[in-house]
């Protein structure tokens, strides 16, 4: 979770001062250290245009992001206490000379198997005490402590290497480029700061350190204009627009920031060049729609930094993104990507994880889909980091243009699966828990049986043929990562709908419509004693089988499953993506040979929808 004295990633503290005022350093990015910001004198009229609004033809905006994007983010050591790395003060990393080391790392070492993004994050136009500097038109210009070239002497570094450049800011105006509602707007006659904001000056982004701007007034698109023309001007491929919302721990009319996204991408458009755009941070799953349709990516979770003295922790947050990944997974795709965040498996004493979680780390992030952005030092990369940042099988799996994997089960012990272009699965075993544990992958939840080949990606060996699924042992917060070609069909299953007449519903469960599922119903209000009984379930033979248990789920939630009466298992149920959204997820339970009944009880809690059951007709092997 973040540090509440601390920056999310890419995040901008307020500032105590303005570019044109000095002020004493300010005590830390907490909220009790935030001041108001002092005025700007209005800048001069516009000078004639040098910059002029483009005229040829929009770029080809829609033809990025069609594979998840690779390369370096800054913010990860800017934002870590790891002994030597911000030496002048906190998030004092970010400078040109430590940007364009890691580039030229990043060029000799990763290059080769794809990395090409040199992602420059928050506070490029801060200083050390983190005043911001702006040019006469209010936008951000870069601070000559931190960049002393310029942003464009950057970016034509970065691209003399054969690399591309990143550039970030935080959503809205930010309060100390307002300098009274006098500052004027570039290339935009007759516009000032005060025309683009709402009178009232409301705040806006995840940290409330910017003005709202109102789009129903027609300055404000040109001021977006403004930006976008002037980060295409400086050769900037990538942008990174930070305290998006809704997202970003907020919500509510102020946090909504959709029309800043939609003008940034008409913005973009009309620039002359390409640029990625990605969204920061949290997004709302529930907007899904808008973060596609005008962006290129959109981070679904809060920071993976720790804020520590490493660079991230297991428990703070990577184990998160097991949780909160799935109610992303059926969105992200050619044009736009689900952003897991930065991956930072390269140095373990730096990364401050074990090997079995590095190695977690990396295989979560492949078979997601996610961009593949590290955030750890590129020149001191371990032997063992190196390795997983250029498997060169693992990065195929992420760059190929096919559906990201999902959990296929649901606990500590989870398998995550996805079917492959040429018929193959991505088959991953996971084991959250803390000790070690053995993980099996049964093929029925998978959707194929019989016999079936196994390679295991990360030792790079063809472990044979397996039949009906495949048991291996997994070191706590462990993984492996295996390709199975099918070698049989799918096995036969018997489905149970949830609303059929001979179940039993208690407590508060009831049957309600749901387009996506099957015969249109569920049963829901599976809370606090609710409970769903499927009654008749038939099976030949004695034994374990692995059920299809189809769901709807707007957040993550448990529920408990036995059958003929046993209590059985409590189960955490990933977010489906909504309680509109089906998915499913396979669970085990005993049975006997005949007519069996099979409870879904929420017990004290709140449980997930449910759908059906679908029950095979063999048990595990």
């Amino acid at each position: 979770m973040l540090s509440p004295a601390a920056f999310t990633a890419g995040a901008v503290a307020l500032a105590v001062a303005t570019a044109l005022t000095s002020a004493a350093p300010p005590t830390g990015p907490t909220a009790s250290a935030l001041r108001p910001a002092a005025t700007i004198p209005a800048a001069p009229a516009p000078a004639p245009a040098t910059q002029g609004a483009r005229t040829q033809e929009a770029p080809a905006q829609d033809a990025l992001a069609q594979k998840p994007y690779m390369g370096w983010t800054s913010w990860s050591m800017q934002s870590s206490k790891y002994p030597g790395l911000n030496p002048r003060g906190d998030y004092s990393y970010l400078t040109e000379a430590n940007v364009l080391k890691q580039a030229d790392a990043m060029a000799a070492k990763l290059k080769p198997y794809g990395y090409e993004y040199v992602n420059i994050d928050a506070g490029w136009w801060r200083d050390w005490q983190w005043k911001p500097h702006f040019d006469a038109y209010g936008r951000q210009q870069a601070a000559p402590e931190r960049f002393p070239s310029g942003m464009k002497a950057v970016a034509d570094r970065l691209h003399r290497k054969g690399l591309k450049a990143g550039i970030y800011l935080p959503v809205g105006l930010e309060k100390e480029a307002y300098g009274e509602g006098k500052v004027p707007v570039w290339n935009a006659p007759g516009c000032t700061t005060g025309d683009i904001v709402h009178s009232d000056l409301r705040t806006t982004n995840g940290w409330d350190s910017a003005y709202k701007i109102d789009f129903s007034q027609a300055c404000a698109q040109k001021y977006i204009d403004s930006q976008a023309q002037l980060f295409a001007d400086w050769g900037y491929d990538f942008l990174k627009i930070d305290g998006v919302g809704p997202g970003s721990f907020k919500s509510g009319d102020n946090y909504d920031n959709r029309a800043d996204i939609a003008a940034w991408k008409q913005a973009i458009a009309t620039a002359g060049r390409p640029i990625h755009l990605e969204l920061s941070w949290s997004l709302d799953v529930d907007y899904i729609a808008d973060w596609k349709k005008h962006s290129n990516g959109w981070r679904i979770d809060t920071d993976v930094e720790c804020y520590c003295n490493t660079l991230v922790t297991w428990d703070n947050s990577v184990e998160d993104r097991w949780r909160d990944t799935p109610a992303w997974t059926r969105h992200g795709g050619p044009g736009g990507f689900n952003d897991l965040d930065s991956l930072n498996v390269g140095n373990g004493a730096m990364d401050g994880l074990t090997k079995a979680e590095r190695q977690s780390y990396m295989t979560l992030w492949a078979i997601s889909k996610s961009p593949l952005y590290t955030g750890d030092d590129i020149t001191g990369l371990d032997s063992y980091g190196l390795s997983l940042l250029t498997n060169r099988e693992v990065l195929k799996l992420n760059q190929q243009a096919s559906p990201a994997a999902r959990p296929l089960t649901a606990g500590d012990r989870q398998v995550w699966g996805a079917k492959n272009p040429d018929g193959t699965y991505t088959v991953a075993l996971f084991n959250l828990g803390d000790t070690p544990a053995a993980v099996t992958a049964d093929w029925s939840s998978l959707g194929f049986g019989g016999r079936a080949s196994v390679r295991d990606v990360w030792n790079k060996e063809n472990l044979g043929r397996y039949n009906g699924g495949i048991t291996q042992a997994v070191p706590a917060h462990g993984s492996r990562l295996f390709v199975v070609q099918p070698g049989g069909p799918a096995p036969a299953m018997t489905a149970y709908e949830a609303e059929a007449p001979a179940n039993t519903l208690a407590g508060s469960a009831s049957v309600a419509g749901c387009d996506e599922c099957s015969g249109g119903k569920k049963v829901g209000n599976l809370y606090v004693g609710g409970s769903l009984r499927f009654n008749e379930v038939v099976v030949k033979k004695a034994g374990t089988y692995v059920l299809n248990v189809s769901y709807t789920s707007g957040d993550p939630r448990q529920i408990r499953v036995g059958a003929n009466g046993a209590p059985g298992a409590t189960w955490d149920f990933p977010s489906s993506g909504g309680w509109g959204a089906a998915e499913r997820i396979s669970v085990p339970v005993t049975l006997k040979a005949g007519s069996n009944t099979i409870t879904f009880d929420s017990g004290s809690g709140y449980s997930p929808d449910i759908d059906r059951i679908d029950v095979p007709q063999q048990q595990r092997s």
